[in-house]
């Protein structure tokens, strides 16, 4: 199997810059780091709980597949809205700063 070329290399460093160098807006740039902190945190919450995969995913209103997904960090194709409510389900609370 060929291997792929890499044509141009882009350095890439933490938050704001990451954004600018994908071309994202501000705001988008900084939903994608809550996003990411919610889903690290959520993740441990889920795997160390005691609370079974279907028993958080009836209380919060979603999926049984959508809680392993996000237990497992894929939160590709899950909104905030449902990482919190995840997250309200197991007991915990969110704080923003």
């Amino acid at each position: 199997m060929p291997r792929l070329r890499i044509s141009k290399r882009v350095p890439v460093v933490p938050d704001g810059d990451l954004g600018h160098t994908l071309g994202q807006l501000v705001a988008d740039t900084v939903e994608m780091k809550f996003r990411s902190e919610l889903t690290v945190v959520l993740a441990e919450i889920i795997q160390t709980g005691r609370l079974a995969h279907a028993a958080i995913a009836k209380n919060a209103g979603t999926s049984r597949t959508r809680v392993t997904a996000i237990a497992n960090g894929n939160t590709h194709r899950g909104s905030t809205d449902v990482l919190i409510q995840v997250i309200s389900e197991t007991g915990h609370r969110t704080k923003s700063r």
